[in-house]
């Protein structure tokens, strides 16, 4: 066994994972113009896509057997039937219920993934540390586990 296994150092493990989907800035509680003045061209109700780029970062231990923090065939699975099956290729404003009372906003996305995810490594000897969206090549939210916790 090596100085650093037994050490039991912590490791950052990130995968990114894409989906394709639509959405629109659109506040029933304004008025035509006030959503232009609030949100521009993203107020247009047809809506308008995006090539998502999520960064999903797992924190722990490696097993020392295997190396691996987590099997990535699982992690696949797990943001596959949590995250992509609900979003990709979907209208966000009207096909995922998140959205049914919040705007679509990057940020909100990234609440949406971690949400979907925060439970999902329990039994692992991992955790959620972070989940960053992509909205574009210059356009990203982060969220996260507080310092400390």
């Amino acid at each position: 066994m090596s100085q650093d296994d037994r050490r039991g150092l912590e490791v950052a493990l990130t995968r990114t994972f894409h989906f394709a989907a639509s959405h629109y800035y659109y506040d029933p509680r304004l008025s035509e113009a006030e959503n232009r003045t609030a949100f521009g061209k993203c107020a247009n109700r047809h809506g308008h896509g995006h090539n998502y780029r999520v960064d999903v970062t797992l924190t722990g231990t490696p097993d020392p057997r295997t190396g691996m923090l987590l099997d990535l065939v699982a992690l696949d699975r797990i943001v596959d039937e949590r995250v992509l099956q609900a979003a990709d290729h979907r209208n966000l404003n009207v096909e995922v219920d998140y959205f049914a009372d919040r705007l679509p906003t990057t940020e909100n996305i990234a609440r949406w993934v971690w949400e979907r995810l925060e439970d999902a490594f329990q039994g692992w000897d991992c955790d959620l540390e972070r989940v960053r969206v992509h909205e574009s090549d210059d356009l990203r939210a982060e969220v996260g586990r507080p310092a400390g916790s």
